[in-house]
Formats: C-alpha cells, sequence, structure tokens
C-alpha cells in the first residue's frame, strides 16, 4: 500500500468512525445510557441521572473503531488500485 493509500485510509477511517457516532447501536451494556457508534459502541449518552454533561466516549471502542474503519477502507483501497491497474493493461 502506497503512502496516499494510506493516508486516505486513515482520513477516511476516522471520517466513516465520526459518522458513525450518529447511528444508534442497540448494545444493552448499561441500563439508562444509550450508545451510538458502529461495529463498537463508543459514544454514551446517559439518560437517567445525567449529572452535569449527559455524553461520554469511550476511548478505547473509539480507537477500535477507527482500527476496523481504516483496515476495511485500506482494503477497498487496494482491491480498487490492483482493479485499476490489472484493467491498464
Amino acid at each position: 500500500m502506497n503512502v496516499k493509500n494510506l493516508l486516505l485510509a486513515i482520513t477516511g477511517g476516522v471520517a466513516v468512525t465520526i459518522l458513525t457516532g450518529l447511528i444508534h447501536n442497540p448494545n444493552p451494556m448499561l441500563i439508562g445510557a444509550t450508545y451510538y457508534g458502529y461495529p463498537f459502541a463508543w459514544l454514551i449518552r446517559f439518560i437517567i441521572a445525567p449529572q452535569y454533561f449527559p455524553w461520554r466516549i469511550d476511548v478505547v471502542n473509539l480507537v477500535a473503531d477507527i482500527v476496523v474503519w481504516i483496515v476495511i477502507i485500506g482494503i477497498v483501497l487496494s482491491v480498487l488500485t490492483r482493479v485499476k491497474k490489472g484493467a491498464g493493461h
């Protein structure tokens, strides 16, 4: 994988992870909270007793989500690059 594809995969992975923060993840880990993010729920909104600021970020799941999306986008870019080179012959 060249540097351009690597940077695109990292940028795309971070962007997709942030966008998945809009997707509700029905994860019953804690009752009284709503979870967002996919495939791992990394954004948590407390509904019961939210204290002062109801939003929390699970850093481990956030990093795992970013890594998963970087790998997926990297694989897609690699396949597209190989198909493009194969079509040029």
